[in-house]
């Protein structure tokens, strides 16, 4: 063995080792792919202002003043008003079902009583289950109330503009009054914490077995696909069950989350959804050749959820091509239905909106792992 450096020898390796990670397509992939999606993500997602914010105008004043207020508030950008109840009580079906985020009422007297320098309460309901989504639009509020009516108040009214506003906004945080950012956090680690280990250890567990070589023997038993998908997913559930009543025990405990809708509700909301993380991480057993490429497949599932899902970012902020995405990832609408039965009380007829997708996500993804693991048998 020669004892000097060789630069013949370092380049033989190099070239091996070169043409080993080529042959890794799939590593190559991941390697090159994950850089990509976070660039785009992050740059073009991703947005802690969000703007155009679904809004309902009970408006039981329609003369000018109501509606220079009303053209205020649209003017800041941040309020879109998609539709106008004839009362309040149906602005709020619309704010409990997660249709509109704002309500914005204004009285029946308003004109008249600002006339008569009354100072007239307008009032407007947020849906604050997240509160970084309804921070900057409600402190934009804050500064259109001194101008609203500027160009109204003038001539025989120029009197009527004193240093005060001529109105007061009272703003009603809904479901999380305080604006506690853990009332968000808290439910949203229940999905983020169930994605990764579902999917991770499904996929990690049946790669094991085709590096140890024991799935030879199980491919050798009479066991069908459907009966292999369901003993191995089922310890799981159970593992995931476990998982959340660690969580809900921190979150009532130790955080003082309210839970105040159904137990029994939120957990079959969540084992729907733990079925459908297994499906994932049982497909991605199926194409991964070992244990280091599935935990890269896990880890190019779950950065999106975790980006798309509105858990970290407000998801009305994102461009419409990434709430598209979103959409189809099951975090986005587990996020929705876990916090609207925990701080919105919310029945099952209320959720099913966020249950379908779910399902028809499982369908999809338990098929196609199905249909993969019968060619591995072939």
């Amino acid at each position: 063995m020669s004892a000097s450096f060789s630069f013949a020898r370092v380049a033989a390796i190099l070239i091996k080792e070169f043409q080993q990670m080529l042959r890794e397509r799939l590593t190559f992939a991941m390697a090159i792919g994950v850089p990509v999606m976070q660039l785009i993500l992050f740059g073009y997602a991703i947005n802690n202002d969000p703007k155009g914010l679904p809004t309902a105008l009970v408006a039981y004043d329609s003369g000018s003043l109501a509606r220079s207020l009303v053209a205020a508030v649209q003017n800041t950008g941040y309020f879109h008003i998609v539709a106008q109840p004839a009362t309040e009580v149906q602005a709020e079906r619309l704010l409990e079902t997660g249709e509109v985020q704002f309500v914005l009422a204004i009285p029946p007297d308003f004109s008249r009583r600002v006339v008569r320098g009354e100072k007239p309460a307008v009032l407007v309901a947020v849906d604050a289950t997240d509160p970084s989504a309804a921070s900057n639009a409600i402190a934009a509020l804050g500064q259109i109330t001194p101008l609203a009516l500027a160009h109204d108040l003038k001539g025989a009214l120029a009197g009527l503009q004193p240093r005060e506003p001529p109105f007061e906004l009272r703003i009603h945080r809904r479901y999380n009054p305080e604006g506690l950012t853990r009332y968000n956090i808290v439910p949203g680690l229940i999905g983020t914490i169930l994605t990764m280990t579902m999917v991770m250890l499904t996929s990690l567990a049946m790669t094991r077995e085709r590096e140890r070589g024991t799935m030879e023997n199980l491919l050798a038993t009479p066991v069908r696909p459907f009966e292999v998908m369901v003993g191995k997913i089922t310890p799981y559930i159970i593992m995931g069950y476990l998982q959340l009543a660690v969580i809900i025990l921190a979150a009532v405990v130790l955080f003082e989350v309210p839970i105040v809708g159904s137990l029994t509700l939120l957990m079959l909301v969540i084992g729907l959804f733990m079925l459908a993380n297994l499906g994932v991480g049982f497909t991605f057993s199926t194409l991964a050749r070992n244990q280091l490429q599935a935990m890269q497949m896990t880890f190019f599932f779950f950065l999106p959820s975790m980006l798309l899902s509105g858990f970290m970012f407000p998801f009305r902020g994102m461009p419409p091509w990434a709430q598209g995405l979103g959409e189809m990832l099951p975090l986005t609408h587990l996020l929705r239905a876990v916090r609207a039965i925990m701080l919105k009380g919310a029945s099952f007829w209320e959720v099913l909106p966020n249950l379908w997708p779910m399902a028809l996500f499982l369908f999809v993804v338990g098929g196609i792992a199905l249909k993969r693991y019968r060619q591995t048998l072939d």
